[in-house]
């Protein structure tokens, strides 16, 4: 049973949930989910860990004032308020996954490994789409140019769920509710500020030495799988896999393969790797 929490960082609370005890394993959403999107991974983890979950700014049940701020103070904060002084394992995707990236950077005694599934990372060079993602693409940027919020939503639905090149409605029933609730959340979110973070970690992937799994749906978009590929390449202690059967969200769409994926490394890859 998980306990929920609202941990303050400037003018925002986090909402968080906290689930098991031991060392600490923090998992960081996506931009089209919240917390929620971790439901299964955070069980399976609690059994050894203390799982920790929390909605960003303008995410779940998060509610923070406008004001510029910094995602990875906001983790930190969250870390020192449940997790003390012991170094957390970061599970991060896509955003998430960049900001977990960050605070290694930032905060290397404070990370003791990584999970990172199809990462976003500051200063990585532009993508020239092809042109069947680019076109969808094109019509995600004019629904939200209209404000047309349902259109939106089922766009990124397609994109993210499903993946850019994959039959559109692939992912069904709960997991795409699951989806379209999180998502409209954030759409309907009031504004909350710049993030002010600027840590070029691409430039510096080879400072991160803490053990690493880095993950990837072979549906995903093309650049993001070949991106994760050259991100654990560079990293000095990473192992990269690839999740049949997946697009972008792989927690969401393979509850069970990615929990048990994500509870065994938490539990032996870090002190196998070191």
């Amino acid at each position: 049973m998980s306990s929920q929490h609202r941990i303050l960082s400037g003018r925002a609370q986090l909402a968080a949930d906290v689930a098991g005890s031991g060392d600490p394993v923090v998992f960081l959403h996506a931009v089209v989910g919240d917390r929620r999107m971790w439901h299964a991974q955070l069980d399976a983890v609690a059994g050894t860990h203390k799982a920790i979950a929390y909605d960003r700014r303008g995410f779940g049940e998060t509610r923070a004032e406008k004001e510029d701020f910094s995602a990875v103070a906001d983790l930190m904060a969250v870390i020192d308020a449940l997790a003390g002084d012991t170094p957390a394992i970061l599970v991060g995707c896509s955003q998430g996954g960049r900001i977990a990236l960050d605070a290694a950077l930032q905060h290397p005694s404070r990370i003791r490994a990584l999970v990172l599934i199809a990462p976003s990372i500051s200063g990585a060079p532009d993508v020239v789409q092809p042109p069947e993602i680019q076109a969808l693409l094109d019509q995600q940027t004019a629904a939200q140019d209209s404000g047309d919020v349902d259109r939106l939503n089922a766009i990124r639905a397609r994109l993210w769920l499903d993946g850019p090149l994959a039959p559109e409605g692939r992912v069904s029933g709960a997991r795409r509710q699951l989806f379209l609730d999180m998502n409209a959340t954030a759409l309907r979110s009031p504004p909350v500020g710049a993030n002010i973070d600027s840590v070029p970690a691409y430039q510096r992937l080879g400072e991160i030495r803490v053990p690493t799994l880095m993950m990837w749906g072979n549906l995903d978009f093309p650049h993001i799988q070949e991106r994760s590929r050259h991100v654990a390449g560079m990293m000095q202690n990473a192992t990269a896999r690839e999740v049949p059967g997946a697009a972008h969200l792989p927690s969401l769409e393979l509850p069970k393969d990615v929990a048990d994926l994500v509870a065994d490394f938490a539990q032996r890859g870090p002190n196998q790797s070191a």
